[in-house]
């Protein structure tokens, strides 16, 4: 991979300082009073609601890619899930990443890999980001769906009053463990999907971009690891494609099949890797 030449578009102040406070309120996990074990277990599992249903089945499969179909109450639920990950607006989000996946690591990709890990990961979006005027274009779809407009507009108030309700369900541990730990451990596992898994791995596909599979973070994001196959196979509920790529969204997608609330699930056409006992 060469490195890309390009000129840094100006630095989002408003962005940096909200990062840094998120990283600073996580570092209040250290203090012994902010522990407890009940405030883990939040996190964990507001980890999995908000990352593993929000941003990966629900922004990411469900709307971005249209790879299935819920009830529109439940993609509403899904979709309110993500944005308690504050990284974003649905609408701004889903734009970008349908953005990405036109110009994937292209000079208008606004986390082209080439540009370095370091940006790919985390300076993209302390910068002016130039792709967010095109997200009308993307955007069509929901742009003005009521529900996503508001959760677009107000998904800093929600964050607040979310943490209103976790302390006063649990006190400081709760937001500290439930907001700040959770807000971290999302970001940096959501982020290697942009990052790590256009460097490291390997590649199934001959995609014009350098999307990998890298099977570690395919561990922590629920499947999303498995990145040069969904490059390849954008609009498949199913990212890993052989038998031993664990993909924990699909099965998901599969359970909620199972139950009649996902339709119209879409696949690769490529045959799966049977397994050995096949």
């Amino acid at each position: 991979m060469t490195q890309a030449t390009y000129t840094k578009p100006p630095i989002s102040w408003h962005t940096v300082f909200f990062i840094a406070l998120v990283h600073v309120g996580a570092l209040f996990a250290f203090l012994p009073e902010m522990f407890s074990w009940s405030a883990v277990l939040l996190a964990f599992v507001l980890h999995w609601v908000t990352a593993g249903l929000g941003i990966t089945l629900g922004w990411h499969r469900l709307v971005t890619h249209r790879s299935f179909q819920v009830p529109k109450w439940l993609e509403y639920i899904l979709v309110f899930f993500g944005t308690l990950t504050m990284q974003g607006g649905p609408i701004w989000w889903v734009g970008l990443h349908r953005h990405h996946h036109l110009y994937s690591d292209q000079s208008v990709d606004h986390h082209d890999s080439r540009k370095g890990f370091m940006w790919s990961h985390l300076e993209w979006m302390l910068r002016d980001v130039p792709a967010t005027k095109e997200i009308p274009r993307f955007t069509k779809d929901i742009g003005d769906d009521p529900v996503y407009k508001f959760l677009d507009e107000n998904f800093v108030w929600i964050q607040l009053a979310f943490g209103v309700v976790l302390y006063l369900w649990g006190g400081w541990p709760f937001v500290v463990w439930g907001i700040f730990v959770r807000l971290v451990t999302v970001y940096h596992t959501t982020w290697l999907v942009n990052s790590a898994t256009h460097m490291f791995g390997y590649r199934t596909f001959e995609t014009e971009d350098y999307s990998t599979n890298c099977w570690w973070v395919a561990l922590v994001t629920f499947g999303e690891g498995w990145h040069n196959n969904h490059h390849a196979h954008q609009f498949s509920a199913r990212h890993g494609l052989k038998w031993w790529e664990i993909d924990l969204t699909w099965m998901t997608i599969r359970f909620l099949q199972i139950l009649g609330l996902a339709t119209k699930v879409r696949l690769a056409e490529l045959p799966v890797s049977p397994s050995p006992s096949e």
